[in-house]
């Protein structure tokens, strides 16, 4: 398979991260489960997500550590058989512990060996498009969660226990599907020339290879691993009161409406991965994290005209907006890692600046206190400007830690 087109490659590389993002889905798939068990309260359902983001970035840490001995081929198999095993003992659950075992740690820990071993595999086939080919994986990556999910809630039937065949159903679809895609997980052969590199992409560059323990000890990598807290945390804030944001500009917007008008976030995330990558390749570092920076600002302008004139328009011209601030992220962390650390070990570095998430995750948490506190959005708008302006100051300070480092040379 060496000699296909090396898009080939990238396409399966997608398949497989639509369906290893499907766990991001898990307020969709949750619904159904909690019409069932009405005793568990949200917060008990949420710590499976929780769950399943902790043993995403041990999955990823996995296999970027043990890559060189063991094939991606390989990591996607074990993801497909725990996805399977995972989803089956999940429909069998009765109790919060076998939810937790099932789709908390099995499903959340074959997102992460599939994510890593396609990431770490198909970017070999672009070192001359790292961040494009970064943003075009990380779009099925990011994308899986609406997609599926739409699907997973039109399929599912209605009555109470109807989500147990489904889950069965889709273990069964990933199982077959990642295991046909794992075929094409080859790296290219020492014989394989890549296109010509265009020169616009190193603008920003401070490449040094660097193992992960010579990595952690980089202030540049700190400076960008809070920004990436910061503003994965914007996002995650921005998710998690969008429902509430439709409903108080009218409450007479119907649930199903609400539902795709908030999905526009998730559509324009994956669709702004793509446009985030490439912008990475040609303007470098600090325009793409600047690009983010002011979107997220942006985004909390146009939420908080849209509250004052009740106008739905205006909240779907914030939520794309959002989306796209949101999807910046990813691509960027992707690039950002190899560009500054090297492709020699970019498996390894990838798993650390990804465990970002875990803490970034406390941003839905937060807004939700905010707004119980205030009983207003304003302070959701307050939140995400606070970060991206958090985020200004690291990208600033990133800049001129290059500056120097590039005049010491």
């Amino acid at each position: 398979m060496k000699n296909l087109n090396r898009w080939v490659y990238a396409i399966a590389g997608v398949v497989i991260l639509l369906f290893a993002g499907l766990v991001y889905a898990w307020s969709v798939l949750s619904g159904p489960i909690a019409a069932e068990f009405t005793q568990w309260t949200k917060a008990q359902l949420s710590l499976t997500f929780t769950l399943v983001m902790i043993c995403f970035c041990i999955g990823c840490m996995i296999c970027g550590f043990t890559l060189k001995k063991i094939s991606a081929r390989t990591f996607v198999w074990a993801s497909a058989v725990l996805f399977l095993v995972g989803f089956f003992l999940a429909s069998r659950t009765q109790s919060l512990p076998m939810l937790y075992i099932s789709f908390g740690v099995m499903c959340g820990l074959a997102s992460g060996l599939g994510y890593n071993a396609v990431m770490a595999t198909i970017v070999k086939w672009f070192p001359d498009r790292p961040g494009l080919i970064g943003g075009v994986l990380l779009c099925g990556f990011g994308g899986g969660s609406f997609i599926i999910g739409k699907l997973y809630q039109a399929w599912t039937p209605a009555e109470i226990g109807g989500w147990r065949t489904s889950f069965v159903v889709m273990g069964i679809i990933i199982f077959v599907i990642l295991v046909i895609c794992s075929f094409f997980m080859v790296a290219p052969g020492a014989d394989y020339v890549a296109p010509p590199a265009k020169a616009t992409a190193a603008k920003n560059t401070v490449l040094v290879e660097s193992n992960p323990g010579q990595t952690l000890k980089n202030p540049s990598f700190w400076l960008f691993y809070v920004w990436a807290i910061a503003l994965s945390a914007a996002g995650l804030a921005l998710i998690s009161q969008a429902s509430g944001m439709v409903l108080e500009v009218s409450a007479s917007v119907a649930g199903g409406a609400v539902a795709t008008i908030v999905g526009l976030i998730s559509i324009f995330n994956a669709v702004g991965r793509v446009i985030f990558g490439g912008m990475y390749d040609k303007f470098g570092r600090s325009v793409s994290m600047q690009g983010v920076n002011i979107l997220f600002i942006v985004t909390a302008a146009i939420l908080l005209l849209a509250l004052k004139s009740h106008s739905v328009v205006v909240v779907i011209i914030g939520f794309i907006v959002g989306g796209l601030a949101y999807s910046g992220i990813t691509p960027t962390n992707s690039a950002f890692i190899r560009a500054y650390f090297g492709p020699k070990y970019y498996p390894m570095n990838l798993p650390l600046v990804n465990t970002n998430l875990i803490f970034a995750s406390f941003g839905s948490t937060i807004s939700g206190a905010l707004f119980d506190k205030s009983q207003s959005y304003n302070s959701t708008f307050l939140l995400l400007v606070g970060l991206a302006v958090a985020g200004i100051i690291c990208s600033l300070v990133l800049s001129v830690l290059d500056k120097k480092k590039k005049a010491a040379k």
